[in-house]
């Protein structure tokens, strides 16, 4: 099998379009990946099994395309021709004079002193970079509270900003209700189920999945608070994050209470959280559909958001069922996206694992998300249904994250997944309540929507 890389001496183009086209690529039947040449970068390729001399001899502002397969070279040319059209560049041409936010997607070696120059000038920052370090993320959040601004992340996945999707989000409408997020699928879930019941969004702030750790002290999440309670246009307020730091729920507990506008607090998995997942975060419950003792064996999920796999972790151990340590997994943690795209992007390692779960011994239930929405796959429901026409014996749940207005489509989606034989819930949350009654017996909460988030000043 051939390996070959390719320098680009001098070179940048941002991280998220290098694995658009690493996409491409591999619907040649090759394994590629596009990365600027840093040690950490060339580790992961070498890890991967895609690095070549060439490659070793990369410098840190050198792009590196590297290929793996029978069509290496092909796909090399082809990888060529696609950043020599520009397929890599934004189509925006806009004026942007009166810009008043970054967003920073650079290798986290470097995202640090771009997301400084750009608090120095007085920009809000969203930075899509990882691996930058801690003492770096603590920093540039104090620079940008002495200037009264936002500094998003690092590793912000997702925001809404003024109506603006950025980075992995959802087309949802404007509305009253202000969100801080420390990740990104928490925020897309919420923000989409509010869409699905006709309410908008006034902005959707992530802050990092450090944020609220004790070193960082929660000091984006707390100055997200205090711009979402000066902004006229937001009317009550939701914060999303797994168990903050003793030390900074206590701290967000106390300026919660002070809120002038009412807050829900989702802190999955904390004890004493005002609420426990994220669609009761969002106002509503849902359970459409009942499958009590339909499945025998254990469950395996096989997610792309790291906040829903948490969820269905908490839903299903509050209903009883046994979860290994390894029987839900994120696929989208950095240990299986080590030199390939996240699965939002390209679900190619999730349909492995799919795929291998249909003929695993002992699985009764697959319980899966579908991400949709600006950033991701332009079909995920339709890998899965490839996947899935021949069952096993097994049944497969899942939900679908996003909405109509959506380029892949809220409802199309759900069509096709049904089409295939899935079970599809409303929710992330309720599909997990499915699994669990499908696999104990137990009854289901009930089949209509109820309304239940208790809008608290306190955790």
């Amino acid at each position: 099998m051939n390996i070959l890389n390719s320098l680009r001496k001098g070179y940048y183009a941002d991280s998220v379009a290098l694995m658009r086209i690493a996409r491409e690529l591999s619907k040649g039947g090759v394994q590629a990946s596009l990365m600027i040449g840093t040690p950490s970068n060339k580790a992961l390729l070498k890890e991967s099994g895609l690095l070549t001399k060439e490659g070793e001899d990369a410098r840190p502002d050198d792009l590196i395309i590297a290929v793996k397969g029978k069509n290496a070279q092909a796909a090399l040319l082809l990888a060529e021709k696609l950043l020599n059209s520009g397929t890599h560049k934004s189509d925006l041409n806009e004026d942007i004079a009166d810009a008043n936010l970054v967003l920073i997607s650079v290798p986290g070696e470097f995202a640090a002193g771009e997301a400084r120059k750009a608090l120095e000038r007085g920009l809000h920052v969203m930075m899509f970079s990882d691996n930058v370090p801690l003492a770096e993320e603590v920093a540039l959040k104090d620079l940008a509270l002495k200037k009264s601004l936002l500094h998003m992340g690092p590793d912000c996945g997702t925001a809404l900003i003024g109506g603006v999707p950025l980075a992995f989000a959802n087309a949802v409408p404007r509305g009253d209700t202000g969100i801080v997020s420390a990740s990104g699928t928490g925020l897309q879930e919420v923000s989409s189920l509010l869409a699905r019941q006709g309410r908008g969004v006034s902005h959707g702030i992530g802050v990092g999945g450090r944020d609220l750790s004790e070193k960082v002290g929660g000091r984006m999440t707390l100055a997200a608070l205090e711009a979402l309670e000066a902004d006229p246009a937001t009317k009550r307020i939701i914060i999303i994050s797994k168990p903050p730091a003793p030390s900074v729920a206590r701290k967000l507990a106390a300026r919660v209470k002070r809120s002038k506008k009412p807050v829900t607090l989702c802190l999955l998995g904390a004890k004493g959280a005002a609420v426990r997942t994220l669609e009761q975060a969002s106002g509503i419950v849902l359970e459409e559909k009942k499958l009590k003792g339909k499945a025998a064996g254990k469950i395996r999920g096989l997610f792309c958001g790291g906040t829903l796999c948490a969820e269905a972790m908490i839903v299903l151990q509050d209903l009883g069922v046994r979860v290994g340590a390894n029987d839900l997994l994120d696929l989208g943690d950095d240990q299986y996206t080590r030199g390939r795209p996240h699965p939002m992007i390209e679900p190619g390692l999730r349909t492995e694992y799919v795929e291998r779960a249909l003929k695993e011994k002992g699985v009764g239930v697959i319980l899966l998300d579908v991400v949709i929405g600006y950033g991701s796959h332009p079909d995920p429901a339709g890998l899965i249904a490839a996947a899935v026409r021949k069952k096993n014996g097994k049944l497969v749940i899942a939900s679908v994250t996003g909405t109509e207005a959506d380029p892949q489509v809220y409802s199309k989606q759900v069509r096709t997944l049904e089409a295939a034989g899935v079970v599809v819930a409303g929710s992330n949350a309720a599909a997990a309540r499915l699994a669990a009654t499908a696999l104990r017996g137990r009854p289901s909460p009930g089949n209509r929507p109820r309304r239940s988030a208790r809008r608290s000043r306190s955790s």
